[in-house]
């Protein structure tokens, strides 16, 4: 009785902490806006094409890990969008970006690696 108590414990204890807190689910929707700012740069914007795939990239690996610790896609989506709303169109802030990849290496298991496999795949 013990042990089934225990292995009930452990697998409550651990899905209760799996997923992604909500200030980190914000934070990651923020940096997904800053991203796809930062892929669509208005005419004229000075920009470095590698920083625009690792952007792209990171956007990918951020939805594929979402989806993976049960986030509902349409959810996820959701937080995109207003995401995106609020930084489109905005100009390169490599500050915002270099935090914002500190972040998701943080967030996410082997982040910087799955990011450079993405990066390795666009073409």
């Amino acid at each position: 009785m013990k042990k089934i108590i225990i292995v009930l414990s452990f697998f409550i204890f651990t899905s209760a902490n799996a997923g992604m807190s909500d200030k980190d689910k914000s934070k990651a929707w923020d940096c997904v806006g800053i991203y796809m700012a930062n892929y669509f740069l208005p005419s004229g914007e000075k920009f470095e094409y590698g920083m625009k795939e690792k952007s792209i990239s990171t956007v990918k690996v951020l939805k594929t890990y979402a989806l993976e610790i049960g986030i509902p896609e349409k959810d996820w989506d959701a937080g995109v969008n207003k995401a995106v709303d609020k930084h489109y169109g905005s100009k390169y802030d490599k500050a915002k970006t270099d935090k914002c990849h500190t972040f998701v290496e943080a967030l996410v298991p082997n982040g910087a690696e799955r990011v450079k496999k993405v990066v390795q795949t666009l073409y």
